[in-house]
Formats: C-alpha cells, structure tokens, sequence
C-alpha cells in the first residue's frame, strides 16, 4: 500500500501501535455519529418492540418524545464509548496477529488466526469500556429531563442500583462480542486481501472496495452475534423496580413470549445502522492508517 516517504519500513512492519490507535479512535467517533439515529432505534426495538411494533411507530414516537435531536440521545456517550473502544479493539489486533505470528511478519495468516486475534481483540477492548456500555443503553432510553448529564447518569445510577449495575449483562456481551469481532475482523481482511493480490496488488484499496468488504464482514457477524447483543442490551436496561432476570431466564422468556423471531427483534434497523457504521469506520480507519504510515499486517 502507498506510505508517506517519511515512514520507514521498520515502522511500517510494526506497526507503531499507538497509531492503530488513534486511528481506531477517529473511525469509532466518525462512523458512529454518523448512525447514531439508527442505533438509537434498535436500542428502543430491543428493549420496548413486540410483535406489533414497527420501525416507523417507534421513528414516531421518539420524534414526538423529543424533536428530530432525540434521535441523537445518548450519542455523546457512544461517541465517548466507541472511540477508545475502536482504539483498542484495533490496536488489540494488531498485536494479537504479532503474537500469532511470532514476530514472522513476512507469514500471511489464516482465517482461523485472524479470526482468534479478531475474537481477543474484541473481548478486550469490550471489558475494559462495557460500564460505558451500560451508560450509552441508559442514556438512549432515558426519558426528557430524566438526567441532565452522562456524570449524572451514572452518579443516579451508581447510588440507586450498585457498581454492580454497571456490569448487567456483560456475560451475553462478551459470548457475542466474541465471535462477532472474530468474524468481522477476519472477514473483513480476508476478503480485502484477496481481491488486492488478485486484482491489484500493491495499490491502495478502493473505497468502494473497503466498504462492500465492511458490509459484508459486519452481517455475517451480526447474524451470529445477534441474540446474545439483544439479551446483553436488555439486561443492561433493567432498573431496581423491574423484575431481575439472568442471562438464562431471560432467553427462556423471550422464547416463550415471543418465539424465535423475539431474538432477532430490532435486526432491521441494526442491519440499517451496522453496515453503513463498519464500512464508515474501516474506510477512516483505513484512511488514518495511511496518513499516520502503519499497515493491517
């Protein structure tokens, strides 16, 4: 790939970690920003949908809850979430692909490494920022006046509900995050490294290229990590006053009531919101990557 000449090539074999990590930083904030609305409508599908309720009831009601800026609620902390969450998520892969390797980097990984190094990299990066998580779920389904700040929120939520709250599904988050981020990652380098050696080696990667292999690399892992991100958010959402469920009891709920489609309540608009928010963050990432002269190795 083309490099600013003054990058070396040692640096740009290793990497400079804290490079992935800026420009995981910048793709997280630039791609969710962008999706906000979108997330902000699966959230509430997840938590408050049945069988009855449609995309555009919900669209409605969050527009006459709250005007047209409601649909960005709670985007200050998924900005706040995301950023160091793509930071490390990204930086965490790159050295789990090193360790692979064992510091051969001229030996091209299979899809089986890159997806081990995808899974660690995700379950890292999710453990260490999943009370900003909770914060982001809280937020988005918080009524108008309920907090008047992400400080305020988890002060509120702190001495009403324990530190503990602050870890409410983190179970089902990270038994999907971790073949979700091993799916996506290696899907997502797989498919773009294949078609760079047979088509046009050597040359920078095609936005457009960059965004069909985020689109397709994002679905095959939404499709398999799905249930478990929606019994996560919905364990998240509960308060002191509602009725406790465990990861288990909760699945048996949803099934009973629901069927088999409950857990995959909400998978339109996060189909909606996931393509166009991994294919946004891949291509800034990509194009951070570039100007700060580190590659994907």
């Amino acid at each position: 790939m083309n490099v600013p000449d003054d990058f070396t090539q040692k640096e740009m074999q290793t990497g400079m970690w804290w490079r992935h990590l800026v420009a995981g930083g910048i793709a997280g904030a630039v791609s969710r920003t962008c999706t906000a609305p979108l997330d902000r409508l699966k959230v509430y599908l997840q938590v408050h949908g049945s069988k009855t309720t449609s995309i555009k009831s919900c669209l409605g009601h969050m527009l006459k809850e709250g005007g047209v800026w409601s649909l960005w609620r709670g985007n200050g902390i998924n900005v706040l979430k995301i950023a160091p969450e793509s930071a490390l998520k990204f930086m965490a892969y790159e050295q789990a692909k090193r360790l692979i390797r064992n510091n051969n980097t001229t030996r091209d990984l299979t899809i089986y490494e890159r997806f081990i190094a995808g899974s660690l990299a995700g379950g890292f990066s999710q453990t260490v920022i999943y009370p900003l998580e909770v914060l982001k779920t809280r937020l988005a389904l918080r009524k108008t006046g309920e907090y008047k700040s992400i400080l305020d929120a988890a002060k509120k939520i702190y001495f009403r509900e324990g530190w503990r709250s602050f870890y409410k599904g983190y179970i089902p988050n990270l038994l999907g995050i971790i073949p979700y981020a091993g799916i996506d990652l290696a899907v997502y380098e797989t498919l773009k490294n294949n078609y760079l050696r047979q088509h046009c080696d050597g040359e920078t990667p095609s936005v457009m290229l960059l965004l069909a292999c985020g689109t397709a690399s994002s679905t095959c892992g939404q499709v398999c990590s799905y249930p478990l991100a929606l019994v996560r958010t919905r364990l998240q959402a509960q308060g002191t006053t509602d009725k406790a469920y465990t990861m288990t009891s909760l699945f048996r709920s949803i099934l009973r009531k629901e069927g088999v489609f409950g857990l995959y309540r909400g998978i339109t608009p996060n189909f909606m919101k996931v393509a166009p928010a991994v294919s946004i963050s891949y291509v800034v990432y990509e194009k951070c990557r570039q100007a700060l002269g580190v590659e994907m190795t």
